[in-house]
């Protein structure tokens, strides 16, 4: 049994090595973008250069926080995160796999993806809890009406206690939106609050997921209208691109309606799911996975992964690797709940496993030689460029060539070792 652990997870160095190779590239595009004159051009006389501070990096941090750990009736859960691209680490998480008292046997995780700032979410992350349960909606006798109730009072208290902090300690600016599930021994309770998701995998395959909110929806849009707000560039008056969220503020002062009818709702979507014995894993993760992946995607990517791995951390890792090579410029943070369900490891995965990735080297040693007898420099994006054209048997589903980049980047540097040219003898100076 998985006990709970902490701690942080470096990426390898020959991931270093790829993000040192791509970053100018990466970085042009972004500086680009960031208006005012173009390269080379300088501003005109009299005239001061406006300097707009970029929402991104010139290179990813790419250090992963992570945790484990597992509650008395069989779940086991892990979490992994990372900054990513962004200039500010925003996310926030709450694992309390068992409540205590006579709630021990429920489970309560959560997500909270801040925007405009890290302050609304580590509050929510630290107090949301604790409001739900201030409800008193919450008992043994496991009341799917009264839970859900429960809840949504829960999310709408936390918010009015966050503004009444706000405003006493002047951070009004910021908001962060919400993705929680309650689980007790017959229900799995999902609630939502903007674009952040949550997904139900059952007998392999998807069996819920929540809807994302946003400010184009028919229904969050009708309110954002009659609330006096605009949709525009899919955002908010143009600007904020979620339509629930905890905090923001500035989008709830709508004379003579109620929190709910604010152009942005702190009010959650709540759903209830009965639990079944072929239940086998839950995702609770920020949109800096969902902008990358779908939800068929990571339920065969999780699937197949957890057949090949003993450690539901490294899964977590790997699904944030798969993100930021599918081109995820955002915080990227996941929790994998693991229901006794779950696929479990299989000496046949492994061999599989196995036999693809000396595949993928012997693939890689072609093209390297084959780079090199055309007199071309075989770097790393030329490999990667030509092994992406190649139909390769086996790879996981859902996750395709982008997840196996690490045995492919590792494989190359093991070829740039081997064909290292030699010194002779007596040349090597002394």
């Amino acid at each position: 049994m998985r006990t709970a652990r902490k701690g942080s997870v470096e990426m390898p160095a020959f991931v270093r090595q790829l993000v040192k190779e791509t970053e100018k590239r990466v970085s042009s595009f972004f500086k680009g973008s960031r208006g005012g004159t173009a390269e080379g051009e300088q501003p005109g006389e009299g005239e001061k250069e406006e300097v707009i501070p970029s929402p991104y990096l010139d290179r990813p941090v790419l250090d992963k926080l992570t945790e484990e750990g597992c509650a008395r009736w069989g779940l086991t859960y892990a979490l992994g995160s990372m900054q990513g691209w962004r200039a500010n680490m925003e996310d926030f998480h709450n694992c309390v796999p068992q409540l205590g008292g006579e709630l021990a046997d429920w489970s309560f995780f959560a997500v909270f993806d801040g925007h405009a700032g890290s302050t609304v979410a580590q509050h929510c992350s630290q107090h949301l809890l604790g409001h739900i349960l201030a409800t008193g909606g919450i008992g043994p006798e496991d009341d799917p009406q009264r839970v859900r109730c429960a809840i949504t009072e829960g999310f709408l208290q936390t918010d009015k206690h966050l503004h009444s902090v706000a405003r006493r300690e002047g951070w009004e600016r910021g908001g962060t939106t919400v993705v929680a599930t309650l689980i007790s021994p017959y229900y799995i309770y999902f609630a939502n609050c903007g674009d952040s998701r949550a997904m139900l995998c059952r007998s392999g395959q998807v069996c819920f997921s929540t809807e994302d909110h946003k400010p184009y929806n028919p229904l969050e849009k009708e309110r954002i209208e009659s609330a006096g707000g605009s949709v525009s560039l899919q955002r908010i008056n143009g600007s904020l691109a979620v339509s629930r969220a905890m905090g923001d503020f500035s989008y709830k002062g709508a004379e003579n309606r109620t929190p709910s009818q604010q152009m942005v709702s702190p009010e959650p979507e709540v759903c209830v799911v009965e639990r079944s014995p072929a239940d086998e894993f839950l995702v609770l993760a920020c949109d800096g996975v969902w902008d990358t992946i779908s939800n068929e995607e990571l339920c065969a990517f999780i699937h197949n992964r957890l057949r090949v791995c003993t450690d539901l951390r490294d899964v977590c890792t790997q699904v944030i690797d798969l993100c930021l090579y599918k081109g995820s410029l955002d915080n990227i943070s996941i929790i994998l709940l693991c229901f006794p369900g779950a696929p479990q490891l299989s000496a046949e995965a492994l061999h599989q496993e196995a036999k693809l990735e000396d595949l993928l080297e012997s693939k890689v040693a072609e093209i390297y030689d084959e780079l090199c007898a055309r007199g071309e420099e075989p770097d790393l994006l030329s490999v990667l460029t030509v092994l992406a054209s190649t139909v390769i048997p086996g790879l996981p589903p859902g996750g395709g060539i982008q997840s196996k980049r690490n045995c492919i980047i590792s494989a190359y540097y093991q070829q740039r070792e081997t064909h290292k040219p030699t010194v002779p003898n007596g040349l090597g100076g002394s």
